[in-house]
């Protein structure tokens, strides 16, 4: 998808709108109207699309930093348009699990799962993403439901499709580490019962 580097955004916007008025001041509204309709639709698709596409690449690198001073170039994220909105918070939630974050990422996830995405896609990610949360706050349940709920839908990204299956063997393993658990416990009540034989008495 096309993209204009929001610094440039910005300059331009001044330039139209700016230069616009002036002119029609100077000159003519109706010389100047081009100018200033140039520069309504660059401002307009800067309130409805934000910095996400932008600050979506920068994550792909890796800097938090850099894609939250990016994302937060964003003017007020409650303006955007509903799909942008929905990566606007799955953004904000993913730079808080970079940083461990894990409260504040799963509040900007549930944000972003209550707005709906689009696609299967994304909404397996954020299952996967939510079922990662729960499962490192040792809730389980919770996070088998959110699997339960990603497996449901048409997955089509091969990425996605690998996570899902890695988070499959750590559900299995911690199922076989439970039983293991249950085993050892039952084994030791056993043992302490007839682990301990009496002694026949001497004659």
């Amino acid at each position: 998808m096309f993209s204009i580097n929001i610094y440039l955004r910005f300059a331009l916007m001044a330039l139209f709108l700016l230069g616009g008025i002036a002119l029609s001041f100077m000159v003519n509204f109706w010389y100047a109207f081009p100018l200033i309709l140039v520069g309504i639709i660059l401002l307009v698709g800067y309130l409805l699309l934000g910095t996400v596409q932008s600050a979506a690449a920068l994550l792909q690198t890796g800097d938090f930093d850099l894609t939250e001073k990016r994302l937060n170039l964003t003017f007020n994220p409650k303006w955007l348009y509903v799909t942008n909105r929905a990566y606007y918070y799955m953004l904000k939630g993913s730079i808080c699990l970079g940083r461990k974050e894990m409260e504040e990422g799963e509040k900007y996830l549930k944000m972003a799962q209550e707005i709906k995405v689009p696609t299967d896609n994304e909404k397996a990610m954020l299952e996967l993403q939510l079922a990662n949360i729960s499962a490192s706050k040792g809730k389980w349940k919770q996070a088998q439901i959110h699997y339960r709920n990603a497996k449901q839908l048409k997955i089509t990204e091969t990425m996605i499709k690998d996570q899902l299956k890695q988070f499959e063997k750590v559900l299995q393993n911690r199922g076989q580490m439970k039983a293991a658990s249950r085993m050892g416990k039952q084994g030791a009540a056993m043992m302490r019962q007839g682990g301990k034989r009496r002694r026949p008495k001497m004659r």
